[in-house]
């Protein structure tokens, strides 16, 4: 859920701030406030499942996918989206990228059928494709250096905060008032931040011209053979990097068809489901902070721990995500549930301090951007479609028990990452 705003914590561009301590606080609120707005209008989509369904005669699938466009978007260009901000100007592209994305959310509200909601999608996530990246480099400019872990974590937990938002309100708004004006409500609440954000953060008061020109020319300059060697060099860290991936099917499931869910399993009304499904939500949020100081704290004289800490997540929430859905509905469900969905992206703290361990400080920014491709790509895009697919054929009750395997092929990959290991370190001090 917002991993890609992890791609530039190597960034050269966050040097010493420039600015006084209330202006940094002032971008800090305005850019997280923007965060917020990004996955409030992603996840608006997943409250309203049940209206959509009905109204127009949609299949599972179909539902997965106008979910999963997003996520692919996202995860295709926020690479080029985010070299393309460091050249163009960071905040000219986040209003941009801001404002598009609301104008597609107010897309969505006027469509009128599948093929122009999908349109509406893709729009959405083509403007928040590069937003965490560049939101969090920005932040990260105008801050001392000492800050950057504790305002990394903050920034990163917005993408679950945000979500948890989007889901509890347009599940209250689309009850009340209708699908429509839950998209409108968001699409307005982007488009007056924007407006604010274009008055109060400026290029010229974030760094003076001749930082910016020195930062870029401190820049490494790597062949596109030589950068894809620097970013393998480790044998261990393509499996990190699928791992996460895959562990991340299931938040990305969990994120798209918890409301579905309780309406159809429980017969809650749309705004109670999305209420707490989003309080679910905010639980994967916190989870995410929290595993990610305990493994800190635990493989702190051991780096090996941090993939043990990373299997235990993964074995730990298969377990309490399989029971969950083989169990007749009621409180113990639920808290399986919630249980699951605490642990659910705890895998993201120690396979980002693995990214950072294994490849060279060079190219940070980079290895960054690519773990947040395959978290995309493998895990929040691909969860909401193979939910779908299965329910078509199934029903959702049984996709839903067949998706916390996806725990366990993460848990034997970062299996045999972890093998590989100690040998990579030993290479790297060779070096």
């Amino acid at each position: 859920m917002g991993m890609q705003a992890t791609a530039v914590l190597g960034d050269a561009d966050a040097g010493a701030p420039s600015v006084s301590r209330a202006y940094a606080w002032s971008v800090f609120a305005l850019t997280f406030g923007l965060l917020l707005a990004d996955y409030m209008s992603r996840q608006v989509l997943n409250a309203v499942f049940p209206l959509l369904k009905a109204e127009w005669m949609l299949s599972d699938t179909q539902l997965g996918s106008l979910s999963s466009i997003v996520s692919v978007m996202v995860g295709v260009l926020t690479f080029p989206f985010s070299i393309l901000a460091d050249r163009w100007g960071r905040v000219r592209c986040l209003i941009l990228m801001a404002v598009l994305w609301s104008f597609a959310t107010l897309g969505c509200a006027v469509s009128a059928s599948y093929g122009q909601m999908f349109a509406a999608r893709f729009l959405v996530g083509v403007g928040e494709a590069a937003y965490g990246s560049v939101g969090l480099a920005v932040v990260l400019s105008v801050f001392p250096a000492h800050l950057r872990a504790t305002l990394s974590g903050s920034f990163l937990a917005g993408g679950s905060f945000g979500s948890m938002l989007g889901m509890a309100l347009s599940g209250i708004v689309a009850a009340h008032f209708g699908w429509r004006w839950s998209f409108a409500t968001m699409a307005v609440f982007g488009l007056v931040l924007s407006v604010i954000y274009r008055i109060v953060v400026t290029e010229r008061r974030l760094a003076p011209e001749r930082a910016r020109v020195a930062a870029r020319a401190a820049r490494p300059r790597f062949t596109p053979r030589g950068l894809m060697q620097a970013l393998f060099v480790s044998k261990s860290i393509g499996f990190a990097y699928v791992a996460c991936g895959v562990q991340l099917i299931l938040p990305g499931a969990m994120f798209a068809w918890l409301p579905s869910y309780l309406v159809r399993t429980y017969a809650m009304r749309l705004d109670r489901a999305s209420v707490l499904a989003a309080g679910f939500v905010l639980l994967s949020g916190i989870g995410m902070i929290v595993c990610g100081v305990l493994t800190d704290r635990v493989s702190r004289l051991n780096g090996t721990r941090k993939w043990t800490m990373a299997i235990a997540y993964c074995v730990l929430v298969f377990a309490a995500l399989a029971t969950a859905f083989h169990l007749p509905p009621g409180p113990l469900q639920l808290v399986l549930i919630g249980t699951g969905m605490f642990l659910a992206s705890g895998v993201c703290g120690p396979t980002g301090a693995l990214v950072a361990e294994l490849t060279a400080p060079s190219i940070h920014a980079t290895a960054m951007a690519l773990w947040a491709l395959a978290n995309n790509l493998l895990g929040l895009a691909a969860g909401p479609v193979i939910v779908g697919l299965i329910a078509d054929r199934m029903g959702l009750h049984m996709a839903l028990q067949w998706i916390p395997f996806a725990a366990l092929a993460s848990a034997l990959l970062f299996a045999l990452g972890k093998r590989r290991y100690t040998a990579d370190l030993a290479r790297q001090r060779e070096v």
